[in-house]
């Protein structure tokens, strides 16, 4: 189904320890927020994740069978899709060709038409199908790569910043596209600096600081935690009368 097992996950980078010993987990049907300070090695264990990086010790288990040593061609063909936090969009492509691209890598290319129709409608851009992607604002490229991540019809997605750029009606759709993805059965996990969109989206959060998962849980359990106040949020926790 597309559960996701990372442990015991360092990289170095000559001397600078970008990860230390990582672990987390998401399961299939939720959204598990990936946390943190800029700097705290997110984006690197994304990398870890879909292959770009190999890992200086660790494993990286998906659906139950270790995936550490394969390449990110082969992990996709298991399920695996990503997006980057910096677009990645055919900029002369229109929309609905930028979906199209990825749809014909799926199981069955006579379909993929039919697929990108039905994402379309899902991510809210049917309107702008025909309008060539650099010609998108900042909010709809990102919906655009989240859609052509969807059109492979991945296990896992993993989502980095995906958010950015987007107003507050834009965050509002995304967050009910990524809650029905989980409700379909994806593992989503989601890289974001919306601490609203995390909260309100999220099942269940890491937060990564300094290279290491320093709070595990709930969200509403992950905000109170002193140690991401201090770390992430730079305040002290409130005591509770």
């Amino acid at each position: 189904m597309g559960s996701l097992e990372v442990s015991g996950v360092s990289v170095v980078f000559g001397g600078h320890r970008a990860l230390d010993g990582v672990g987390m987990t998401a399961e299939p049907g939720q959204v598990t927020g990936l946390i943190g300070p800029n700097g705290a090695g997110k984006s690197t264990l994304f990398d870890v994740v879909s292959g770009l990086r190999r890992p200086s010790s660790g494993r990286v288990v998906l659906d139950g069978r270790d995936v550490t040593r394969l390449g990110p061609a082969r992990r996709a063909r298991r399920g695996l899709a990503r997006t980057f936090q910096r677009l990645e969009l055919f900029g002369r492509l229109t929309v609905r060709d930028n979906l199209l691209v990825a749809a014909e890598m799926g199981p069955d290319r006579r379909l993929a038409g039919h697929a990108v129709t039905g994402i379309l409608d899902r991510i809210g851009l049917h309107h702008l199908a025909d309008t060539c992607a650099d010609e998108l604002s900042t909010g709809a490229a990102r919906l655009v790569e989240v859609g052509r991540a969807m059109a492979v019809r991945p296990k896992l997605l993993l989502l980095d910043e995906p958010a950015a750029g987007q107003d507050g009606e834009e965050t509002e759709r995304f967050a009910a596209l990524l809650r029905s993805l989980a409700d379909d059965g994806t593992t989503v996990v989601l890289v974001e600096h919306d601490m609203g969109l995390v909260m309100s989206v999220c099942d269940r959060l890491h937060v990564l600081d300094l290279g290491k998962i320093i709070a595990s849980g709930p969200p509403e359990e992950v905000r109170r935690d002193a140690r991401v106040l201090a770390a992430y949020l730079g305040e002290t926790p409130v005591e509770e009368s």
